[in-house]
């Protein structure tokens, strides 16, 4: 089982970048596929997820309206679609894939347990976004 996440890098403020989560060894469409970012002394936040099943989609307020998930089933990857970059969007951004799907309130991405929820994770990718 793999999760390969890539596409971070450094960009200004105001600019965009595009993440890729690529799965390996279990079956895609099965799962939920969620980002986390974590940033030096804070904790891990729940980014966005998608929904394999129906497509469904959650975003974490703080990314709503600049964010896109979206999957593509047939090459077994998850991007994540990063627009109108923040400062305070740097962290190393993680994949991970959950049985459990995606847990949301409302609209709202709202993990409870990430570590108890999340089956598989990827190694992280750090994204900088300089002001």
């Amino acid at each position: 089982v793999q999760l390969q996440a890539s596409g971070g890098g450094l960009v200004q403020a105001g600019g965009s970048l595009r993440l890729s989560c690529a799965a390996s060894g279990f079956t895609f469409d099965d799962y939920a596929i969620a980002w986390f970012r974590q940033a030096p002394g804070k904790e891990r936040e729940g980014v966005s997820c998608i929904s394999n099943s129906d497509t469904s989609t959650y975003y974490a307020d703080s990314v709503k309206g600049r964010f896109t998930i979206s999957a593509d089933n047939a090459k077994n990857t998850v991007y994540l679609q990063m627009n109108s970059l923040k400062p305070e969007d740097t962290s190393v951004y993680y994949c991970a894939a959950s049985m459990l799907g995606c847990m949301y309130y409302g609209d709202t991405f709202y993990p409870l347990s990430p570590t108890n929820e999340y089956d598989y994770w990827g190694q992280g990718t750090l994204v900088t976004v300089s002001s």
